[in-house]
């Protein structure tokens, strides 16, 4: 088997976790930022899971980490 080419966005932007789960940050957080209240900028500082349909895609994109 040829090695595979990671995609260059998508390891900057996921990680995995021990079990397998793909780790995300959330989008809208880098302008526009006035009118968004204190309490949604605080929620979107957090990092979630990618759903899990989007998950075999996204391991895809990164086979070595």
């Amino acid at each position: 088997m040829p090695k595979l080419k990671t995609h260059s966005g998508a390891k900057k932007r996921f990680n995995l976790t021990k079990t397998g789960k793909v780790k995300r940050a959330h989008a809208f957080k880098s302008h526009i930022l006035n009118k968004k209240t204190t309490k949604r900028k605080r929620g979107l500082r957090q990092n979630t899971i990618a759903d899990v349909t989007n998950t075999p895609t996204i391991k895809r994109m990164i086979p070595y980490k």
